[in-house]
């Protein structure tokens, strides 16, 4: 199950970002999905965020995002993402994996071509 470090799990990538409410949330990764910009995406509802915003450390319960894709869709994701996002400032954060499985990694390829 190991791929090459250099090779396959390169092309893939992880997005991370939170939202207000699961509705929308449901509606971003749907529009994400049709538009072919990225295979998955994860809805994981209560997550509790605790940030400073304007000066002040604020609390709020967000949807997270964990969003599949693959490196060379990232551009365009990231694009697609400011424009349909509410938020003033999302979060947008890039993991890249160590290890991916090929056939999950096939997978992701053909879903965002």
């Amino acid at each position: 199950m190991n791929a090459d470090r250099s090779d396959q799990a390169a092309q893939a990538a992880v997005v991370l970002s939170t939202h207000s409410d699961l509705q929308a949330a449901r509606a971003l990764a749907r529009e994400l999905v049709e538009r072919r910009l990225v295979a998955c995406v994860n809805i994981v509802e209560g997550a509790l965020s605790v940030y400073r915003w304007k000066g002040a450390v604020e609390e709020a319960r967000e949807v997270l995002l964990v969003i599949k894709t693959t490196s060379a869709r990232l551009d365009e994701l990231a694009r697609a993402f400011a424009q349909l996002h509410p938020y003033d400032t999302p979060e947008w954060v890039v993991l890249s994996p160590e290890q991916v499985a090929p056939r999950y990694l096939e997978w992701l390829r053909e879903q965002t071509s």
